[in-house]
């Protein structure tokens, strides 16, 4: 099957060939201290296991089932907060963004700007997030078939931009539950590196009440199904304290199971 070319992010290369990448951390920044924390618990379990590795934590979660529900420190400071990450840690550093101005503004901190799923048909965000310079990741909205997204990864390269990956993380058929297809992957292949998002994909949106739900125990399920498939990276929130996580904590991934679900992982990809 016809494969796209590698993208650059950061010091690592990501597509065909090259290693599983770990892209991983909290849904949201809760402070600086907690950031580096778990940058620093995920860079050593990557370095045992010999992943590459990218830090994730988003400053602003604007798509909130509530009002009320926390949505992170903000752009100024979170940006600070993940250029301290990248500093003290040594690795490369992945937010999300909403609109053209962020995308600017974030590119100079970040290695990656990620663009969400229900923003990946805004052409005017993916052509900032493209001219940022940085390694754009998409994220597949959830209405959207596999191979729409070769569009919006047009969008980001007619910059001149050839570094796009798109993360895969479950299509929405109603029922207030999230179905991945496999093929998908592979189709998505064919014009750019694509990420597995485990943690996204067992979610069910606003199941549970004012806060999203979902089924942590299928996460180790889906994520070894996407190895086996054939993805160039693994995207999994990941948090210390997943009751008390302050976003998706029905969904976050516990820290202190990491590594066992990671060596699965790099075995399974190992036998392929």
């Amino acid at each position: 099957m016809e494969q796209a070319p590698l993208a650059q992010l950061g010091p690592h290369r990501v597509g065909p060939g090259q290693p599983l990448l770990l892209i991983a951390g909290p849904c949201v920044i809760e402070s600086a201290e907690h950031c580096l924390m778990l940058a620093d618990r995920i860079a050593a379990i990557a370095r045992r296991l010999k992943l590459p590795y990218v830090f994730k934590a988003s400053y602003d979660k604007a798509n909130r089932s509530s009002l009320d529900s926390f949505r992170g420190p903000g752009l100024e400071s979170g940006l600070e907060i993940l250029r301290q990450v990248r500093a003290q840690v040594g690795v490369p550093v992945l937010s999300d963004v909403h609109d053209p101005q962020q995308a600017e503004v974030a590119g100079r901190v970040l290695d990656c700007v990620q663009v969400p799923a229900f923003l990946c048909r805004q052409t005017d965000l993916l052509l900032a997030a493209g001219r940022s310079g940085k390694c754009v990741n998409i994220k597949k909205g959830q209405f959207l078939a596999p191979e729409k997204m070769a569009l919006a990864v047009q969008k980001v390269q007619s910059t001149g931009n050839p570094n796009v990956l798109v993360s895969e993380r479950g299509t929405s058929f109603g029922y207030e539950r999230l179905i991945n297809d496999m093929t998908g992957l592979q189709l998505m292949r064919r014009f750019a590196p694509v990420v597995f998002d485990a943690t996204h994909s067992v979610q069910h949106p606003g199941s549970a009440g004012q806060v999203t739900g979902g089924q942590r125990e299928f996460i180790p399920l889906l994520a070894r199904a996407a190895v086996a498939a054939g993805v160039d990276a693994l995207f999994l929130e990941v948090h210390d304290d997943p009751p008390r996580a302050k976003s998706d904590a029905a969904t976050v991934w516990p820290l202190s199971e990491l590594e066992p679900l990671l060596r699965s992982c790099v075995r399974l990809r190992e036998v392929l």
